[in-house]
């Protein structure tokens, strides 16, 4: 008898974790992936151990809709999930994308709040109960697996929010998520509205209930967990925290925040926390999002001591300062500083200690580009290999590729950049001037592969310390409303920008050929 209380106990203390990097993070601005990148994400969430992978919104464009249905027929473990609005098309599109994933589960959403429904629905009320009721039938009759979310449920009224919910777990919802969709609520009162929604709605008991914060004031992590001590037992996150605006709850900091606190948190995920850190850094790699250094749990400082005292502190117990270990989130302690006399096997057990695992091929390549390095600087660190590699798997695929590079520059201007590109196995060349080398630069790009996109952002920062250190460039494409990031590292700060501007041209000709296949052509 003891046994089984135990084992209900841990069952109510278990919380779903629900990734949707590669749906509501990928409308980030500048954060589309291609379908290849799609893959490996999937691939790392579920060897992650995440419960439901949101692979994406089938019936938003026909690259959508493959993504989704590949992903559904590779994902061994992981539910498959693909959103639908409250729309028969929707619903039957998403159904067809998901019907050879060994666990599937639509979700469908319909505003509830009052601001939602006069301006963008512009629906009464009892007709939102009845869109409820048809998409969530709907879906049922596809899948037995149907989440029902209330698009902007933090501000819907109590009394409405309560009829709806009970009528989508009448029309058969297995998990009723109520979004914070514009990140306005604070913990106490989120913890409210689950705790208030679970007693008031007569058949509660029958459905799991969801939290999906948005990060606009800084609180989706705390909300999160907030929604959890009120009842709810699954939490909507991504890698890293993006998503649209602000960005969503960050799945590593939810996950370790549960296994730190277990005394203030009292549940549990399947998540592999070792596998952390790798995933981390591949979706800042396939979305050229840049992990800011003092993220918790993935930034590049989480784990670093400057100050005296901290260091004076972690020499005596690293319990002074840590309240977790680098390797319960897959990094090393060890700083192993390579070199141009480092073998390929070394290099190999680098990347492992840095979450990275390539095949032979992009091993051979990124060994080949290390060596290079190595022979430009007189000291490789970490930080310059993540960014080598970081730089070797967003390019793997690319359309345009950086072949060679002269730039003439100096006090006596115009400038002159002679530049060879790759497009397609087709090596061209252009020599242009400019205002300064990186325009001339940008310029012979314009020259080669033509387009209207203009340049919203270039930024450069050094990897590393020293004079030596790699420059790190990130350049921001805006063409007919699209907005693409690209990234490039390289030691010669010109060679890195011109690697971020190709980047941030091939992503955006990506984004040309969601909604015309043929525009994936340069220019």
């Amino acid at each position: 008898m003891t046994d089984n209380n135990a084992s209900a106990t841990r069952d109510a203390d278990r919380v779903v974790i629900f990734d949707t990097t590669l749906r509501d993070g990928e409308q980030s601005p500048g954060a589309s992936m291609t379908f290849e990148e799609k893959l490996e994400v999937a691939d790392i969430l579920d060897e992650l151990g995440v419960d439901i992978i949101e692979a994406g919104f089938p019936i938003a464009s026909q690259g959508d809709f493959e993504s989704v249905f590949e992903i559904a027929k590779r994902v061994k473990n992981a539910t498959i999930a693909g959103l639908a609005r409250a729309a028969a098309k929707d619903i039957d599109r998403c159904a067809e994308a998901l019907r050879h994933a060994r666990n599937a589960r639509i979700h469908t959403f319909i505003s509830t709040s009052p601001v939602h429904m006069k301006y963008k629905l512009q629906m009464e009320p009892e007709k939102v109960l009845e869109m409820i009721a048809s998409s969530v039938s709907r879906a049922r009759n596809h899948v037995a697996d149907v989440e029902w979310s209330a698009e902007d449920g933090t501000r819907t009224e109590h009394d409405f929010l309560c009829r709806c919910v009970e009528t989508a777990i009448n029309a058969g919802a297995t998990t009723i998520n109520i979004p914070d969709t514009v990140g306005y609520s604070t913990p106490q009162e989120y913890e409210a509205l689950f705790r208030m929604v679970r007693e008031r709605v007569p058949n509660a008991d029958k459905a799991i209930f969801s939290v999906h914060c948005h990060d606009d004031l800084g609180l989706a992590v705390a909300n999160s967990l907030a929604g959890v001590r009120g009842g709810a037992r699954q939490i909507e996150c991504t890698i890293n925290g993006i998503g649209e605006r602000a960005g969503n709850a960050a799945l590593e900091e939810v996950v370790m925040a549960t296994r730190t606190r277990p005394d203030a948190l009292p549940f549990r995920t399947n998540i592999d926390a070792e596998l952390l850190t790798r995933a981390s850094k591949l979706v800042s790699a396939v979305t050229s999002f840049p992990v800011q250094y003092n993220k918790a749990i993935v930034g590049r400082n989480a784990f670093a001591h400057e100050s005296g005292i901290h260091q004076d502190g972690m020499l005596k117990n690293a319990h002074t300062y840590e309240i977790m270990t680098p390797e319960s989130v897959g990094v090393s302690k060890t700083s192993l500083v390579m070199g141009k006399h480092s073998g390929r096997h070394a290099f190999k057990e680098k990347l492992k200690e840095l979450g990275y695992e390539l095949g032979e091929n992009a091993l051979e390549d990124a060994f080949k580009r290390f060596k290079d390095l190595a022979d430009r600087k007189k000291l490789v660190y970490d930080e310059d290999i993540v960014a080598l590699v970081d730089d070797e798997i967003v390019t793997a695929n690319d359309h345009i590729k950086v072949a060679a590079l002269t730039v003439i520059a100096g006090t006596a201007g115009p400038q002159t950049a002679a530049l060879t590109l790759d497009i397609d196995g087709e090596k061209k060349t252009h020599q242009a001037t400019g205002n300064g080398p990186v325009d001339a630069i940008f310029n012979a790009i314009k020259a080669l592969a033509p387009h209207e996109a203009a340049l919203e952002l270039f930024q450069v920062h050094a990897v590393t310390q020293g004079t030596d250190a790699q420059a790190e460039v990130s350049v921001r494409l805006s063409e007919d409303g699209k907005s693409v990031t690209g990234r490039g590292a390289d030691p010669d700060t010109l060679v890195a920008s011109a690697r971020a501007y190709v980047a941030a041209l091939n992503r955006l000709m990506v984004k040309r050929a969601k909604t015309k296949p043929e525009a994936m052509k340069a220019g």
